[in-house]
């Protein structure tokens, strides 16, 4: 598309997600909670809807809930009611999913998202209400008919709804980003899009710039990955535009994503809100939150993603890469936290998490929980290299290698047993001095005609000769003097 015709236009975005909750049983019922399971074994009479048969509340979920509407700043109702939303489908046993509808647990609150030019931008919540899963439907298992899995059926979901603030298909990716960031470090949920315990429907206009009005929202469902939302939204902002600018008339409907064509499909003409039949769960007594209640959950809460990296930058001085990378997963900034915590040298620590501790996690697939040093010994490392014992390069080759193995052995040791401690001592470092300008005359001369720059290939040749133990800090200075004169 011409971007002269797609400036003219605004995308005006809304996103719901549902977050499935890491609970180990469902949302009102003890049926186990898992994923992978046979199909249909993790099920009873309350599951499947038998009559005579009663939910009762897991309060679990109300706690991650509050969790997360503390985590956003939303306002957290007092007293609320459940609601059944009925509308009819295969793996809906029930007939109806239990849900809050007049009364979310929490509204308000926002979701801070960086924008490409670096700005932080928030994006509005509506609202973040609780209700259950429905089942799973597969259709490409038989060939002639749908199977229905309900082991999904009940599973407690939190549905976070936005304000309609997202203005591209990028800011989308960013905001859902930060949404699968939060609930990891809360631990509430897995975040896994691709085994459906995160899923996100996107609502999706566009106007005229300077039109106030909002234009037709499409709704766009079946998106499997954070990429794919993304992929989705920018398909139909251009498929919308393209329609408005034939003169078509868009009209509120539900749409599909189809990843492997990247397109959009119409499924049905949207619900009206009515439609649902909402009324009052006559099963399950109204919730009443008290602020002891939340007082509590508040102080259990864990550092947030958005403080860390705000901590990194302000405090520590790191830079927005660096900090972004360790707070990107909870248990990188947890592992930073606590070598931090063994050392002031905060720049080299983050250097050795993003570079040497990342590599070993990348090569052997594992995730940082797993990694087999303590931060004790990457605060040992660092002392090591500030003491000027080893060089950097040393540490990195010679020394990390070992300690990944012998995970027991302090770095000094290593060091020691394999004879890796620099020398300071400028009789020692002059001795290796020399023995490079009389295997390299030909260098010391272009030096001395006025070659500056090859200070850099000397001190490399030093640290052939002295094995890595000369120390480069007092061997820069004596080199220079001794080539100039």
């Amino acid at each position: 598309m011409e971007s002269s015709i797609r400036d003219k236009y605004e995308v005006v975005i809304g996103l719901e997600v549902h977050a499935q909750m890491l609970t180990k049983s469902k949302a009102y019922s003890n049926d186990i909670n898992e994923y992978g399971s046979q199909p249909n074994s993790n099920v009873s009479v309350i599951t499947l809807g038998h009559p005579g048969t009663l939910p009762k509340m897991n309060k679990k979920t109300i706690e991650y809930a509050i969790k997360l509407g503390l985590a956003c700043g939303c306002n957290i109702a007092e007293e609320q009611y459940f609601a059944r939303k009925n509308y009819f489908y295969p793996d809906l046993p029930k007939g109806y999913q239990i849900t809050q509808d007049k009364t979310p647990i929490c509204t308000g609150g926002v979701i801070h998202i960086k924008l490409e030019n670096g700005e932080e931008k928030e994006i509005g919540l509506t609202r973040i209400h609780m209700e259950e899963d429905a089942g799973k439907s597969i259709h490409d298992v038989d060939v002639f008919d749908t199977l229905v899995d309900l082991n999904r059926a009940g599973v407690p979901l939190l549905e976070v709804v936005s304000e309609p603030d997202i203005r591209s298909s990028q800011e989308a990716y960013t905001y859902l980003t930060e949404v699968r960031k939060l609930v990891r470090y809360l631990e509430i949920c897995d975040g896994n899009m691709e085994e459906g315990s995160l899923r996100c429907d996107a609502n999706i206009s566009v106007r005229i710039k300077g039109n106030p009005e909002f234009g037709t929202k499409i709704e766009v469902k079946n998106m499997n990955s954070i990429r794919n939302v993304q992929r989705a939204i920018e398909f139909e902002i251009v498929r919308q535009i393209t329609a408005l600018e034939n003169g078509e008339t868009l009209y509120q409907e539900t749409r599909s994503y189809d990843a492997l064509k990247n397109t959009t499909m119409s499924m049905r003409s949207k619900e009206a809100a009515n439609d649902y039949r909402y009324f009052p769960e006559p099963d399950l007594q109204p919730l009443i939150v008290d602020e002891v209640q939340i007082n509590t959950i508040r102080k259990e809460m864990p550092a947030l993603p958005r403080d860390l990296h705000i901590k990194y930058t302000s405090t520590l001085g790191l830079s927005e890469y660096d900090a972004g990378i360790l707070t990107d997963q909870k248990g990188t900034a947890l592992f930073y936290e606590e070598v931090i915590a063994l050392t002031s040298n905060y720049k080299a620590a983050a250097n050795w998490i993003i570079g040497d501790v990342k590599s070993y996690l990348n090569e052997f697939g594992v995730d940082i929980e797993d990694f087999p040093l303590p931060a004790l010994r990457i605060a040992e490392l660092i002392a090591l290299i500030d003491e000027g014992k080893v060089s950097p390069s040393v540490a990195s080759q010679k020394i990390f290698p070992v300690m990944m193995k012998h995970a027991e052995k302090t770095p000094l040791l290593i060091a020691e047993e394999l004879n890796l401690i620099q020398d300071s001592n400028e009789d020692a470092i002059l001795g290796f001095i020399h023995e490079v300008i009389r295997l390299n005359p030909t260098e010391t001369e272009r030096y001395r005609a006025g070659e500056k720059q090859l200070i850099g290939f000397f001190m490399g040749q030093l640290m052939k000769v002295s094995k890595g133990k000369a120390d480069p800090k007092a061997a820069n200075a004596l080199m220079r003097q001794t080539l100039e004169h």
